[in-house]
């Protein structure tokens, strides 16, 4: 059975139309089991060792991510080869998952490596610091600890990410102003505040467009599953 961890809500219906509470688990196919974490390294956690409990041979950290590189556009599609943590450790993805992946999936895509962020990046500023320091193209919050938590149970890893925001995209105000903790947006928040702010307007409407392009292209990777978990997981060479 195959493990596939989303942070969020809006990354979860890239897969199914099934709903499944932060926290929890649920099969989509007969062989492939989501769970819906939550934002941030520790929810990753929980999710992944939950789904290996309940019997994961393999894991899959699928969502969105942020560009870091210039030439990087919302809906390119990532499926990274190294992760770099917080603290600066090169994690591999498994690298005989990868080879079937280029091998059968008929969608362009890159590989790269994917940093990992603790806090959510809010400047193109702080993004272009982070490409010149690491040289990872791209960003998230998830794929570190879900590789580490695979690495430790001594199962094989991916991870496939969209990129939703390009490097020349500040976030806007009105959404750092309107996060929980656990990344997500609070509506009622983020109205007041646009309210009171609308010069925030045109900015929220591009990074909406942005995600749903990201959301899109998750979706069209989401028609091959079939594929990407046909791989042999005891294969060892």
């Amino acid at each position: 059975m195959i493990g596939i961890i989303v942070a969020l809500p809006e990354e979860l219906t890239t897969l199914t139309t099934k709903k499944i509470a932060k926290g929890e688990s649920d099969f989509i196919a007969e062989n492939i089991m989501v769970a819906c974490s939550g934002a941030g390294r520790e929810n990753a956690i929980k999710a992944a060792e939950l789904l290996i409990e309940k019997g994961a041979k393999g894991l899959i950290s699928w969502g969105c991510a942020g560009a870091l590189a210039l030439d990087l556009k919302p809906g390119d599609l990532l499926f990274p080869e190294k992760i770099i943590t917080s603290k600066g450790k090169t994690l591999n993805i498994t690298q005989i998952w990868l080879a079937h992946i280029k091998k059968n999936l008929p969608i362009i895509h890159r590989s790269v490596s994917l940093l990992e962020s603790l806090t959510i990046i809010e400047t193109s500023e702080d993004k272009r610091n982070l490409y010149q320091k690491t040289k990872a193209v791209a960003v998230d919050m998830e794929s570190a600890a879900i590789v580490q938590t695979a690495e430790k149970a001594a199962i094989k890893n991916l991870v496939i990410r969209a990129i939703a925001d390009p490097v020349t995209l500040n976030l806007p105000t009105a959404v750092s102003y309107s996060l929980n903790s656990e990344g997500r947006v609070i509506l009622n928040k983020l109205l007041r505040y646009v309210l009171t702010h609308p010069q925030q307007l045109p900015a929220l409407i591009k990074l909406g467009l942005n995600f749903r392009v990201a959301k899109n292209k998750l979706k069209a990777v989401a028609k091959h599953l079939d594929t990407i978990v046909g791989f042999d997981l005891n294969t060892t060479a």
